[in-house]
């Protein structure tokens, strides 16, 4: 699994597979405890992403957001919706974090 997760989340898988697999059993666990949709459960796991200010998580959440079909329009709407609660700076970030993913 460490071959397909980008720099040093896959060296932390290489380095040490039994946490990668408690952390990705954990995941799971936590994903399938509700009614969420995968598409809503995506969203959601971005917006704590911008709320938490972490760029790597941003760009991972909206790079499997495009891989689960996920419009880019919808992953920058989760930016805008962060206007509010989070602030124009952070929105803006996140917008920019978004782009370098939706727009590579």
């Amino acid at each position: 699994m460490s071959n397909d997760l980008p720099g040093a989340a896959g060296n932390l898988a290489a380095a040490h597979p039994e946490v990668w697999d408690a952390y990705a059993s954990l995941g799971a666990a936590t994903a399938n405890a509700g009614e969420l949709s995968a598409r809503e459960r995506r969203l959601v796991k971005l917006a704590l992403a911008i709320g938490a200010g972490s760029e790597g998580a941003v760009h991972s959440h909206a790079r499997r957001g495009l891989a689960e079909d996920i419009a880019r329009q919808d992953l920058h709407q989760v930016a805008l919706l962060a206007i509010g609660p989070l602030g124009l700076p952070r929105a803006v970030a996140a917008g920019t974090w978004i782009s370098d993913v939706t727009e590579a």
